[in-house]
């Protein structure tokens, strides 16, 4: 198999790590702007957008998507894209060319192959919900070890960085979980004490019939946090993303020794079984999907 890649960061080698753990028979192919940049071992570079792959994964940074999906197109391969999908919402002709095309396309969002996540998706139906509380809070100093917070894309509007859409993987699993609400409140804010141009803080209040989500999301938590609750009519489950764990009215109903850092393989495991080898162009989270939920981010 031949798997092209645009962008090389932290996130594509998880990506590659994965595809080496599930494919025996295994190419793999960056394109690079110029011949200066670093060798990998087992990488290809590659300067012109030529040759037969079976997909294309786009892991370079999010101002960059849209430009960069616009020239795969022309190779009709699946696409394996990182989230979030765009750092704007201007992108709707570049949606219709690849579903007329019927590309077929995968966003990444690997919090929806947590163990925590799919077991409270298994034990919600039929319960009586009247609220949720999602929260998710880090230091963004402490994201990359010897590397200036400052100079990475999260920390940069121009770059499509930001918590509102940097951690959409919260807004994510909420639809994965709930569906898309009826109503949306919002607040994002760029005034706490990192001193960066994107939004550190963000606030969205998802409304739904019989009950509304509310979801915290920040870059300035020296603790970190990563939690749902779900307040019912009998109890409440409450689920600590970073343990893998969950609780019902307190009392441990669910544990995993997996770690989010874990979620990568399957969710590659994911694209390559229902994705490429299968013909339907509609998978969990394709471009139409990942589209809505940068909406749900995004929209005034």
């Amino acid at each position: 198999m031949k798997v092209l890649i645009v962008g090389l960061g932290s996130i594509a080698q998880k990506h590659i790590d994965s595809l080496l753990q599930l494919l025996g028979n295994l190419e793999i192919f960056a394109l690079r702007r110029s011949e200066s940049k670093i060798d990998y071992d087992g990488i290809i570079n590659i300067y012109e957008l030529e040759g037969d792959f079976d997909f294309a994964i786009v892991s370079n940074p999010t101002s960059e998507h849209a430009f960069t999906i616009s020239n795969l197109l022309k190779l009709k391969i699946p696409l394996f894209i990182e989230k979030p999908l765009f750092g704007e919402l201007k992108y709707d002709k570049l949606i219709e060319t690849i579903n007329f095309y019927d590309i077929k396309t995968y966003i990444a969002c690997n919090l929806r192959f947590l163990d925590s996540i799919n077991y409270l998706k298994s034990h919600i139906d039929g319960k009586r919900i009247n609220e949720i509380n999602i929260y998710c809070g880090s230091y963004l100093p402490e994201w990359r070890p010897n590397v200036n917070f400052r100079d990475i894309y999260s920390a940069q509007k121009e770059l499509g960085g930001g918590v509102h859409i940097d951690l959409i993987h919260e807004i994510d699993y909420v639809v994965y979980l709930f569906g898309f609400p009826n109503l949306i409140h919002k607040t994002f804010r760029s005034n706490s004490s990192l001193d960066i141009s994107a939004y550190d803080y963000a606030n969205y209040l998802f409304e739904y019939d019989g009950f509304c989500v509310n979801i915290i999301l920040n870059y300035y938590r020296r603790s970190p946090k990563r939690s749902i609750e779900i307040v019912c009519e009998d109890g409440e489950y409450r689920a600590d993303l970073l343990k893998n764990k969950v609780f019902w009215n307190e009392e441990v109903v669910f544990s995993s020794n997996q770690k989010i850092s874990d979620t990568y393989l399957p969710q590659m495991k994911y694209f390559l079984e229902n994705i490429i080898k299968n013909s339907s162009t509609k998978s969990l989270n394709n471009i139409n999907e990942a589209y809505n939920i940068l909406k749900l981010c995004l929209e005034d």
